[in-house]
């Protein structure tokens, strides 16, 4: 059991005075308690301060979806997904403020208040994940669950300056977590950095009653990835298409082919999710509530929420089958579309509006929020959210804006790698605490959390390479096809020769010979089992593949040559690597006889 007080409106600025954002929060743990646990804490998420949404279960505290007529008894436990994040270390900080039931993407429909974005004090946070988002962006807390059903672990993401992961559908567990659209829902992290994001996420993904992650998923973009734009950018506030271009140039810049397509039936998909018969998803899981308390002001139902909610409840059959059939075909469209190409880039929102502006028109503002992030989920593509510069207002002042780079299922390293281009650190607001550092910015995660993940993720392999595969190297584009990592440098234990082959091109072969041999350079990179297979049946004569011990004593893949191959090459060992071979001008390299390797 988890100690700890609710706040009310009235009660909040006293209870949570330490807070820059005192209406981020519904319930917080005293930050005595939360100190004791942070020092006490061990594990891979050591001394990071969790904050959870407050329609994800944390055992011993109320889930109220924003709604505080809607549960009074503690949890019985924790979701499986807060559970695998305080099993490794994580500290838990309390539970955010949210849009009632997750529906709004503004962070203003809430009775215990509407939460101001951590940089904009007139300007919305962001929602539903509102809280969420606002307490990693003022440094309360490292990371933060949020869910994401139209872009509820995006905007708010954008908004605050900080990263938003949306996982593929089901990576996450869902359970324990009131549902908006259960065919549509996805449990996200937020944090400052894209290194703690894939960690977190890799301790939170997985598990019973997850999706399998098929064997040859990619674990990185291809170095000259050809990614999709739209052609046509609605709703954008002036200034906004411009920082979206800058955006794109960051990854033209970094090599990658940026291509626009027409984009008309992804704003036409992203309309069906609320304006059409879709929305009956959400009158499923709490209509009968929501149906039942209309008119119990003790239920505290936020009025814009609780007219979506129960107009949906009139939705037919016919409308709703008619509508998913619509759907299916615009996906078809759309991944038709985006065929050939890596993923699509898109900005997170077009606009940042203020709380006023959301107050004379909730309904529209909405509306206009989503329009980028709405069709997402119900194409079942993943999406990294990132801050991507900014915007002068003029007298409104200076906005944030994010881009978010969207990929097929299964997909997200590729748009985790691809968001590390284009991300430019946030602006850390004035009044933040000390441990919002918005400015630390990791090039790009480590190890990208889909092949980290404890249990139920994707199966990734180490292999070794000595010569035409090495970076820079004529065959290191067949690595990158397969979506292959690169892991960083290495050697071999002192046990191998190296032979210069005659083959086209040019590339070495490697055997073990024991006692008298030497540490041979080379590179680890990393990538999915599926896709090694397609590697190794693809690789010519006479290159092999086997085990090879490194010097750090790991046992990885690695490459070989047949034995008579080798024997007949010229012995290059004491250069102790292809490309120290490749640098010394006295080198007599065979001639070629074909080949590929």
């Amino acid at each position: 059991m988890t100690t700890g007080r609710f706040v009310t409106e009235g009660q909040r600025h006293a209870a949570d005075a330490g807070s820059p954002r005192p209406e981020a929060w519904i319930w917080r743990r005293p930050e005595a308690e939360v100190a004791a646990s942070v020092g006490a804490a061990s594990g891979p998420l050591a001394g990071l301060r969790l904050a959870v949404k407050n329609n994800v279960d944390v055992e011993g505290v109320p889930t109220t979806a924003g709604c505080p007529g809607f549960s009074a008894a503690p949890a019985e436990a924790d979701a499986p997904a807060v559970a695998r994040l305080r099993a490794a270390g994580a500290t838990l900080v309390g539970a955010t403020n949210l849009d009632q039931f997750a529906t709004g993407l503004v962070g203003q429909r809430s009775p215990y208040g509407r939460v101001r974005s951590a940089h904009r004090a007139a300007h919305v946070s962001g929602g539903s994940s509102s809280g969420s988002a606002v307490a990693v962006a003022t440094g309360e807390a490292d990371i933060a669950i949020g869910t994401d059903t139209a872009g509820s672990g995006r905007v708010p993401a954008a908004y605050n300056g900080i990263v938003g992961v949306k996982p593929t559908l089901g990576a996450v567990s869902t359970a324990g977590v009131v549902p908006a659209c259960r065919s549509y829902d996805a449990v996200t992290i937020f944090a400052r950095d894209l290194g703690t994001a894939s960690l977190a996420m890799s301790v939170m993904a997985g598990g019973p009653g997850t999706r399998a992650w098929p064997a040859d998923a990619p674990l990185a973009a291809p170095a000259a990835a050809r990614v999709a734009v739209p052609d046509e950018l609605p709703a954008m506030a002036p200034g906004w298409a411009e920082a979206f271009t800058a955006a794109a140039d960051r990854l033209r810049a970094d090599g990658c082919a940026v291509e626009a397509i027409p984009f008309a039936s992804f704003l036409t998909a992203a309309r069906l999710l609320y304006d059409g018969a879709l929305v009956a998803e959400r009158h499923a899981a709490v209509g009968e509530f929501v149906d039942t308390h209309l008119n119990d002001a003790a239920a505290r139902l936020d009025p814009t929420v609780a007219a979506i909610i129960h107009r949906a409840g009139s939705v037919t059959g016919s409308d709703l089958s008619r509508d998913q059939a619509r759907l299916a075909d615009l996906r078809r469209e759309c991944m038709d579309l985006l065929d050939g190409f890596d993923a699509l880039l898109v900005p997170t929102a077009p606009f940042h509006p203020t709380m006023d502006e959301v107050a004379a028109d909730p309904v529209g503002a909405n509306s206009r929020v989503g329009v980028y992030t709405n069709f997402c989920n119900l194409f079942d593509l993943c999406a990294v959210a990132v801050p991507s510069g900014t915007v002068d207002e003029g007298a409104a002042g200076v906005a944030q804006f994010g881009a978010t780079v969207v990929a097929r299922p299964f997909h997200d390293a590729v748009a985790l790698d691809l968001a590390a281009r284009i991300m430019v650190p946030g602006e850390a607001p004035a009044e933040t605490f000390p441990g919002a550092d918005l400015g630390a910015c990791a090039d790009a995660p480590p190890v990208p959390w889909p092949a980290a993940i404890g249990d139920g993720g994707l199966q990734a392999v180490d292999l070794f390479v000595v010569g035409a595969h090495l970076r820079g190297q004529p065959l290191e584009g067949e690595l990158r096809a397969l979506g292959a990592r690169w892991a960083g440098e290495a050697t071999t234990a002192a046990a191998y020769r190296l032979a210069a082959l005659d083959t086209a091109p040019p590339k070495p072969g490697m055997t073990r010979v024991g006692a008298g041999g030497a540490a041979i350079a080379g590179e680890v990179w990393q990538l999915s089992t599926g896709a090694l297979g397609r590697f190794l049946a693809a690789l010519p004569a006479p290159m092999t593949l086997g085990r090879v011990e490194l010097s750090d004593g790991r046992w990885v893949v690695g490459f070989g040559a047949a034995a008579d191959a080798a024997a007949s090459g010229l012995d290059i060992t004491a250069h102790g690597g292809w490309k120290a071979w490749l640098a010394t001008p006295r080198a007599v390299r065979p001639g070629p006889s074909g080949g590929r390797g």
